[in-house]
């Protein structure tokens, strides 16, 4: 009978060893992940910085060339419309991103147990 005892013991240990290795094996899984989606963020948001960037220098060198205040107002009033439009499009892109990386954490967090 402690023989049967001891194998249970023995078999028990060796399941909780196996659970807190896969459990292991899903973060590190989901930490990498968690690495690239960060990097991959970070690369769209220097993209979106960019553009706007040069969007706001093609303004600065229209409104320099324009031929009076009525035209520079014009100019600076169609840069900031479309900054705007701009702006709300590029954070719906990078909310839609943080969502999709949310998702698959947990998709892989719970898919693993």
């Amino acid at each position: 009978m402690a023989e049967k005892d001891g194998g249970a013991a023995h078999g028990a240990a060796a399941q909780v060893g196996d659970q807190m290795k896969a459990a292991a094996e899903a973060m590190q899984a989901t930490g990498q992940k968690a690495a690239a989606s960060g990097a991959e963020l970070g690369m769209r948001m220097l993209d979106q910085a960019e553009v706007n960037a040069r969007e706001a220098f093609a303004a600065m060198r229209a409104a320099a060339s324009a031929k009076d205040v009525g035209d520079v107002m014009r100019i600076q009033g169609e840069y900031l419309r479309e900054q705007g439009s701009r702006s709300m499009a590029q954070a719906r892109e990078i909310a839609e991103m943080i969502t999709g990386f949310g998702r698959e954490a947990i998709s892989q967090m719970t898919a693993k147990r």
